[in-house]
Formats: structure tokens, C-alpha cells, sequence
């Protein structure tokens, strides 16, 4: 695992924050982190892929089954007061292991959530992508290429493409659509 202190901005909040690279197994992809500390805090989301830490489900699902109204501000002055305003609640009042913002004064866990909830890794997240060379038929590495030798499933499969602040924010989440279907 490497550390690069300050080396991105947050995709949310966009301050500098220090990003962690790690590659979970063998072969597979290396990870590394979106969004900031604060910003995961206050959903309590993975920094990484932005799926909550308890249920491993998208925001927008939990969210809704927890009746919860996001009050996160959307614009840039409203969103730096805001978070400094979270950051200095957290140092005094939580030891960092508890949700903040709206999430930490939610209610119990619904059956909803628990019926839906991961209860085991999903290692295919973890993958290298696909080599584009191999699916034109130009790769020269072979064994040694880093990225999957396999055709890519559907083109138009909507999750292929996600935004981070989608994914944050709950808006128009493709996994929440493809769970309620």
C-alpha cells in the first residue's frame, strides 16, 4: 500500500486529501481511494467504491430505507462551511468509529436493509479491467499483460458507466434501479 500525502483533490468536496493506493489480492486491480476522509464519514462510505460500510449497499438504497434526507450543501462555499463545521463535531464529540451528519442520528437498521445487505465480498469488483489491445486482437504480452483476456460483457450495460458524484449524492444510482427491478 502507498501513501501520496495531499496527492488528489476529493471528487466531492474537492480538497486536498491524502490518497491510498493498494491492490487487494493477486491479480487483481489496484485500488485507490475517491474521496476524503470527512466526505466518507459523514455517509459513512467506503472510500474507495462509496458503498456503506455496514451493508455494503449503494447510498440511495440505504438512505431511502432509513427514511434519511441528505443535507449535504451543493455549493461550493455552503459545502466548505458545512464540512468545516462537521469536521469540528466529529473531533469533539466522536472517536471516529460512528457515522456523522444525518446518518449518525438515524434510526435502527430496517429489515429492509438487512435483507438486502452483502453478507460476502464480491471479489469480481476487485478484477483488472480488460485489455482493449486483446479484444482488437493486438496484444503482444500475453501471459504477462496485467489487464483480463476476455470479451466485455454489454456495451450498453449502465453500470459500466458511473459517476462518483452520483454515486455519493444517490442520484440516479444504477445499482439502486438494478436492485428495485
Amino acid at each position: 500500500m502507498t501513501r501520496d500525502r495531499y496527492g488528489k483533490e476529493c471528487k466531492i468536496c474537492t480538497r486536498p486529501f491524502t490518497v491510498f493506493r493498494l491492490c487487494p489480492g493477486a491479480r487483481m486491480r489496484v485500488k485507490k481511494t475517491e474521496v476524503c476522509q470527512t466526505c466518507s464519514k459523514l455517509k459513512n462510505v467506503c472510500q474507495t467504491c462509496l458503498l456503506d460500510l455496514e451493508y455494503g449497499l449503494p447510498t440511495q438504497v440505504r438512505d431511502e430505507a432509513l427514511s434519511l434526507q441528505d443535507d449535504l450543501p451543493k455549493s461550493d462555499v455552503n459545502k466548505e462551511y458545512y464540512i468545516q463545521n462537521m469536521e469540528r463535531q466529529m473531533a469533539t464529540t466522536s472517536d471516529g468509529s460512528t457515522a456523522a451528519g444525518a446518518l449518525g442520528k438515524a434510526k435502527a437498521p430496517s429489515e429492509m436493509l438487512m435483507r438486502l445487505a452483502r453478507t460476502t465480498p464480491y471479489y469480481k469488483r476487485n478484477r483488472p479491467h480488460i485489455c482493449s489491445f486483446w479484444v482488437k486482437g493486438e496484444c503482444k504480452r500475453g501471459e504477462e499483460c496485467p489487464y483480463r483476456h476476455e470479451k466485455p460483457t454489454d456495451p450498453d450495460d449502465p453500470l459500466a458507466d458511473q459517476n462518483i458524484k452520483d454515486r455519493y449524492y444517490g442520484v440516479a444510482e444504477r445499482t439502486y434501479n438494478k436492485l428495485h427491478s
